[in-house]
């Protein structure tokens, strides 16, 4: 029993120190470990089981779009870098520079990739020439450096695994389509498969991304009530093309600039999956991401016939197309629990004796804790119909948990009384002017988070400042 106690107790209530959950979290479940290169984080197999998932199902979405895979080299060098100027100031204080090759100095120093626009943008002035070769729809998995002064797993670190698509188009409308259209499948896919809901909406002109015309987001909301940045969608426009000279001849045999388009989603959204669905026993994991998907676990199991019919039932579950695995190590029940709720699969099938005898097994489920009795015979059809009706509970209740923690004020001493007191996003509406975007952060140190695709009209007048209001803005605090 001390042992048991000891799995559950190493878990700090989200309650009492969120921060400190969320570690707990990641390292009793075995996600990540920590490693001596500082910022940097060793992903574990059950940690990159789920980024495994997540790419799979990604770019399944991605190639039904007409998307192929590339691969660019990890090293910029710094005269490509510095083309584009918005872009190069951006991401300079991120940058992690080599300035030596084996024993020798380099003649020009080389960025590990942060992004990797330059890259493509050269690789585009070469491999682009008339209108018959657009549009080109690329995407690559890898990793990008970002030196980054306070980490977290998943969340931030200063090494990272994303993918990063981009495109070039004939036309500022079929660039605008496509960065719109790789939000949405952002949006679907966070919603559908991780059980996530977002807003989608518009980055201001201070917070979009350094180079792009105009930056979309999806924004997700964590069980603390911050806010968590999940997906980013970017319009270029031509400002690329015309740094890079990335130019094709149209159909009347006239030079034009390419328009581009890039987006991302990166290991974080692991970050975001836990602090949306875990609980003080641990992970809570949707079906559809979940790498175990079932756990059986035979009870008394020395006794004769035990194993065997926890074997027939692993088998029988798999059959029924589920992921499924089963604990007959010689750890107690109760541990076995304990370890299965820490690592979030979604149900567990209990085999004991008696359960035999009775011709019944009992599937308990992790989301809720609601214990099942069915007879064997049907328990690999009724895990299956479970898989959905968990799927969308979780989604239900993160929806449910969204809208309540969605504020609307109009006045600034509300604002700044609603930021304080009421976790989660406040909606106002806001001017346009940076300036006031700089005066909520710094008296606040909450954030735009985007303007949203449906925008309403809750006040004529700016929450910060009073002149007449432009938009509708989400707000919050945000990781």
């Amino acid at each position: 029993m001390a042992k048991e106690k000891k799995l559950v107790e190493a878990i700090t209530s989200m309650d009492t120190d969120f921060a400190q959950w969320y570690t707990d979290v990641v390292k009793k479940a075995e996600l990540i470990d920590y490693t001596s290169v500082k910022g940097c984080m060793a992903i574990k197999p059950a940690g990159y089981a789920l980024w495994e998932n997540i790419q799979r199902e990604l770019d399944r979405r991605f190639k039904e779009t007409g998307v192929e895979n590339v691969y660019m080299p990890m090293f910029i060098p710094e005269s490509l870098l510095q083309k584009e100027k918005d872009h190069v100031e951006g991401f300079a204080p991120e940058v992690a520079w080599v300035t030596q090759g084996g024993l020798n100095p380099l003649q020009e120093r080389l960025c590990v990739r942060p992004t990797s626009e330059t890259l493509f943008c050269d690789f585009y002035a070469n491999d682009i020439q008339s209108y018959r070769d657009l549009p080109k729809l690329y995407n690559q998995w890898c990793s990008v450096v970002r030196w980054e002064k306070e980490t977290r797993p998943f969340l931030r670190s200063r090494e990272f695994l994303w993918q990063e698509g981009h495109t070039a188009h004939a036309t500022a409308e079929e660039a605008e389509e496509r960065t719109l259209q790789m939000l949405n499948l952002y949006a679907d896919f966070v919603e559908e498969f991780l059980a996530i809901p977002v807003i989608r909406g518009q980055k201001t002109e201070k917070e979009k991304f350094s180079g792009a015309e105009a930056t979309y987001t999806i924004e997700a909301l964590m069980h603390d009530g911050k806010a968590l940045q999940s997906g980013t969608s970017h319009n270029f426009g031509d400002g690329f093309a015309r740094a890079f000279n990335v130019q094709y001849t149209d159909k009347d045999n006239q030079l034009q600039y390419v328009h581009q388009t890039s987006w991302g989603v990166s290991t974080r959204i692991i970050g975001g999956l836990i602090m949306v669905h875990g609980d003080d026993s641990g992970l809570v994991l949707p079906p559809k991401v979940a790498p175990v998907q079932a756990m059986v676990i035979p009870i008394q199991q020395r006794k004769e016939g035990v194993l065997a019919q926890a074997q027939r039932m692993k088998e029988a579950l798999a059959e029924a197309g589920l992921r499924v695995k089963l604990d007959d190590t010689d750890k107690s029940p109760g541990w076995k629990f304990a370890e299965q709720e820490m690592r979030g699969i979604p149900i567990r099938v209990e085999l004991g004796p008696k359960d035999i005898e009775a011709g019944t097994c009992v599937i308990v489920r992790r989301d809720n804790g609601e214990k099942i009795t069915v007879p064997i015979a049907e328990a690999a059809n009724r895990a299956a119909e479970l898989m959905e009706s968990i799927q969308e509970d979780m989604f239900a209740r993160a929806k449910a948990h969204l809208d309540s923690h969605i504020t609307d004020v109009k006045s600034y001493p509300a604002f700044k009384d609603a930021i304080e007191n009421k976790p989660g996003f406040l909606r106002a509406m806001w001017c346009g002017e940076e300036a006031c975007e700089l005066k909520i952060k710094e008296d606040t140190t909450a954030t735009s988070r985007c303007m949203p695709f449906e925008q309403e009209q809750i006040s004529d007048v700016c929450v910060c400042c009073g002149k007449p209001a432009r938009k509708l803005v989400y707000w919050g605090k945000a990781y």
